[in-house]
């Protein structure tokens, strides 16, 4: 059971966005996970000094991707929201990315999403207005992160929103199956 299944969030909202649940807030040196069993969040592990989450980073429910977990968001934020969180976003890109763990490669895409609400609409419509060193620094976050876990984070590609909505079906359907 993920955290989506218990309170039965729908993947969409009415309005066509997406909904994602965020697990660490921006600036957090604590990387928060869903607990199934106690349900509830609970600390999985603390980032070495200097390191933190440069943006909020949840998962969207009703999804699983290549590696078995609801798929990855990276929310664009000026300011951290809270552990639990539910945002409604529009998707603009996707960092693609091979993860290798213990001799085996997985896909482990990131997906690049800002947050939108009635009265804030976001200024960043597609990952091309993002600026190139905010997604190399990005990009180093995760491999970063990845390499202090024993494993790798490989980016192979940066796409736009098309490719972010093709994966959010995919990740849709591998979830019903």
């Amino acid at each position: 059971m993920k955290a989506s299944d218990d309170t039965h969030i729908p993947t969409c909202a009415a309005d066509g966005l997406v909904h994602v649940i965020i697990d660490t807030p921006q600036g957090s040196r604590n990387k928060y996970k869903y607990d199934d069993e106690l349900r509830c969040f609970t600390v999985s592990r603390v980032l070495p000094i200097g390191m933190c989450f440069p943006h909020d980073f949840g998962s969207i429910p009703g999804t699983v991707g290549a590696d078995g977990d609801p798929l990855d968001a990276l929310v664009l934020v000026d300011t951290p929201s809270f552990v639990g969180c539910l945002m409604k976003v529009r998707l603009v890109g996707v960092i693609e990315a091979e993860q290798t763990e213990k001799r085996r490669t997985l896909r482990n895409d990131r997906l690049i999403a800002v947050a939108e609400t009635p009265v804030n609409k976001p200024v960043i419509k597609h990952v091309n207005e993002v600026p190139k060193v905010v997604l190399d620094e990005l990009e180093q976050f995760f491999i970063n992160y990845n390499r202090i876990h024993g494993r790798e984070f490989k980016p192979i590609g940066r796409r736009g929103s098309q490719a972010a909505e093709r994966l959010l079906r995919t990740g849709m359907r591998a979830y019903r199956q």
